[in-house]
């Protein structure tokens, strides 16, 4: 039984719930629709408010507001959008009316210090301007929803995590997969046994133009985040090969990626991770490979069957109960898992990103009032960037390597000996 805290109107209400599945839901429906209130971290002690402030950050024209981030901000009941900050002047003005912002600031170093806010939405998709608003964030006391990527670096990474730490903030990524109950159904179904003992995980970008680096950053991520949460743990070493055009990468061929990505190479990735358990994790991306539908997903290969995952909010994922994985030979045919079960309609509708952002924001607040991790935290956007770094650094070492990672900078530059 999981007990569920919510204080509405001052009293604290008890509740239980009967599994970790129906807790998921619970937290994500219940507190987002009666609006709970959440202790403000500029409050004192015992004091409450029924709405934190809250501020959005974005870029128009370098990564603007990520998959509609502020839009969902604006629509919690439990936040007070005070500002917005943005440097292009008319995307600013578009969000301040679409977001209801009370005010609107060229700079984000203003607005944090003329507001005093309990929450900010980083919102930009370039990954090269994440570090220095989070630290901005840190240093202004605020909680954070972001759109990932999360850093460039692990060094970045680092910084970002112990100034989280040493303030006690929450930082939640916009992995929107990780506040999905499709998720938590999927990890139950594994661990009842339901398709034996898990022999490895098998995941694949969407492999269209920015296949290989660019790939492995921007959709990577979020299969990282699966398959970690699928393994159950972190990977203890990595092997790695980066190509292009059919041979290992040389310091010519890192350019400077896309987005803010910063230093890439390599227009074909095949790694390997060994995690507990002896259970191997598996990513590959190719350029120019893409196939409709895309093979953008992961695999849970086990001895009694295999579950796919696709990336989203409330998206089905499917099982096979064939140990061979061949249904052409075992006649075994694929059902639909949802929230509820194996071949149940999805009872919470249509998973959107915006849906995903309001579980993922819900799932923030509910982390600052229950003192825990969020469920996309800050030491998990590291982890996940530490599985791509640790590709890099395989290939420059041509070795496995272990994780975590000893060396800290980026794999890449030390290749081109930036």
């Amino acid at each position: 039984m999981f007990p569920v805290f919510l204080k509405f109107h001052g009293d604290v209400r008890v509740t239980s719930v009967p599994n970790r599945r129906d807790f998921l839901v619970h937290t994500a429906t219940t507190t987002a629709l009666l609006g709970a209130s959440i202790v403000s971290p500029r409050r004192a002690k015992g004091e409450t408010t029924k709405r934190l402030r809250a501020g959005i950050i974005g870029s128009t024209g370098r990564g603007d507001y990520g998959h509609g981030v502020d839009v969902a901000v604006a629509k919690m009941k439990q936040l007070e959008v005070l500002a917005v900050a943005d440097a292009d002047e008319g995307g600013r003005r578009a969000a301040r009316q679409r977001t209801g912002a009370a005010r609107e600031y060229a700079d984000y170093h203003e607005m944090f210090a003329k507001e005093e806010l309990d929450l900010v939405a980083i919102c930009p998709r370039w990954i090269d301007q994440h570090h220095a608003m989070l630290m901005e964030s840190a240093r202004a006391g605020c909680h954070v929803y972001m759109e990932k990527p999360f850093c460039r670096t692990m060094v970045e990474c680092d910084e970002v995590v112990t100034a989280f730490q040493q303030r006690n903030l929450k930082l939640a990524l916009a992995h929107i997969s990780q506040y999905s109950p499709v998720l938590s159904r999927v990890q139950s179904l594994i661990a009842d046994g339901v398709i034996g003992e898990v022999l490895e995980l098998r995941a694949r970008g969407k492999e269209d133009h920015r296949g290989g680096a660019e790939d492995l950053w921007v959709l990577g991520s979020h299969l990282f985040g699966l398959m970690r949460s699928l393994a159950g743990g972190e990977p203890r070493h990595c092997s790695a090969t980066v190509t292009e055009a059919g041979r290992v990468i040389t310091a010519g061929d890192v350019v400077d990626g896309a987005e803010g990505l910063g230093p890439l190479a390599g227009d074909r990735i095949e790694a390997r991770f060994a995690f507990d358990r002896g259970i191997d994790g598996y990513f590959s991306s190719r350029r120019n490979m893409a196939a409709s539908p895309s093979r953008f997903a992961i695999q849970v290969m086990g001895s009694a069957g295999l579950i796919e995952m696709e990336s989203g909010y409330l998206t089905k994922a499917h099982i096979l109960r064939d140990g061979s994985w061949s249904p052409g030979r075992s006649g075994k045919n694929w059902e639909v898992i949802t929230s509820a079960g194996i071949g149940q309609p999805e009872p919470l509708g249509e998973g959107t990103y915006e849906a995903g952002h309001m579980a993922g924001i819900v799932d923030l607040l509910d982390s600052v009032e229950q003192g825990r991790p969020t469920r996309s935290s800050a030491e998990d956007g590291r982890a996940i960037v530490e599985m791509i770094m640790a590709i890099f650094e395989s290939q420059r070492r041509a070795a496995m390597v272990p994780m975590p990672l000893a060396m800290r900078e980026h794999p890449l530059t030390q290749l081109a000996g930036r």
